[in-house]
């Protein structure tokens, strides 16, 4: 057992005492939430989050947080629809570029020099150039709330998988997908901060 010295421990209400709050940090590396939709008059719009996850698999639902009503947000609600690109380490400074704060009209696909491949499920272009895609029909939007029942400025849209597409060099003569030669980029940490892929290993998980 550490002794009490050895931990630093904080409220999150009253500061964090360090030179930078470090929950970004603690809870990382997290994969990116690579975002393309496509609102009511057909414009495109492609956009990274920090906060994204899988939360189910039968059926395969995902989902990201945005803090502020963005665009994304408002192109899902209309069209109920979008795509999630896994960002390559080959593809992290076009997936920086898309992150710039533009107009509404700004296409980030062709501001970041990136393919737009056709949605087959879904009438949302998805990034041709990514090792795997995830199409996605909305299953609810929800704006979080804090311990007081606060409406924050966060929002929560969560899609059912429609629609795969990976990318055959991906796939392995078995039939898996290759995580480590995708070699996924994730987010942690503070303002710049990123991580990659490490060494993979074996885990099983015990039987009763």
């Amino acid at each position: 057992m550490s002794h009490p010295d050895d931990v630093h421990f904080y409220d999150p209400a009253k500061g964090h005492g360090l030179s930078h709050d470090p929950f970004k940090a603690i809870v990382a590396p997290r994969v990116i939430g690579w975002i393309s939709s496509r609102d009511a008059q057909g414009g495109v719009n492609l956009a990274p989050y920090s906060f994204f996850g899988a939360f189910a698999s039968f059926p395969a639902i995902i989902g990201f947080c945005s803090e502020g009503y963005k665009d994304s947000l408002a192109n899902i609600e209309a069209t109920r629809e979008f795509v999630w690109n896994l960002t390559s380490k080959s593809l992290v400074e076009q997936m920086n570029r898309t992150s710039a704060p533009v107009p509404h009209e700004v296409d980030e696909f062709e501001l970041a020099g990136l393919t737009k491949a056709p949605g087959v499920n879904v009438d949302v272009p998805h990034v041709a150039e990514s090792p795997a895609s995830l199409e996605c029909k909305l299953l609810q939007i929800v704006r979080m709330h804090d311990l007081d029942g606060k409406p924050m400025n966060n929002w929560l849209a969560l899609g059912q998988v429609v629609g795969v597409h990976i990318r055959r060099e991906f796939l392995s003569e078995d039939g898996l997908f290759d995580t480590a030669k995708a070699h996924p980029v994730m987010r942690a940490g503070y303002l710049g901060d990123y991580a990659e892929i490490g060494p993979m290993f074996d885990l099983r998980r015990p039987k009763a």
